[in-house]
């Protein structure tokens, strides 16, 4: 729980550093390497939609931009505990270790957290395992 704990927190801690002056939904994310280190990140919104950033892509795009490519667990913070995107599932599945076995926690305002793995919320997101290559 320990490790559960921490994630939490920094994924609240970068919530706050959430720049969402469309929607007003600060999310904050945080993404476990196997190595133990922690990367947050948080929603960096466009008036441009689409090109606007999840908080979960956001903590993994810092990870690998130093080097790690394998990710564990995942927490997110939001006012009402919301679920990751589905492109944000997907860039998960891309780095996880073992989708059944990378848990993704959700904390909410009320301090209810919620736990599910990766595999439960994407049961049939692409895997690099599923690329069948022609020569």
């Amino acid at each position: 729980m320990e490790i559960q704990k921490r994630m939490l927190e920094s994924a609240a801690a970068a919530r706050m550093n959430a720049y969402a002056p469309y929607s007003a939904y600060k999310v904050g994310a945080a993404v476990l390497d196997v190595h133990g280190n922690v990367w947050n990140g948080c929603n960096v919104e466009n008036v441009s939609y689409g090109l606007s950033v999840c908080a979960e892509r956001s903590a993994v795009s810092r990870m690998v931009g130093e080097g790690e490519t394998r990710l564990t667990a995942v927490a997110v913070a939001t006012a009402d505990g919301g679920m990751p995107c589905g492109m944000c599932l997907q860039t998960l599945m891309e780095f996880a270790v073992d989708p059944s076995g990378v848990k993704i926690w959700t904390l909410s305002d009320s301090g209810e957290v919620k736990e599910h793995t990766l595999k439960e919320l994407i049961p049939f997101g692409f895997a690099k395992s599923d690329l069948k290559r022609t020569e």
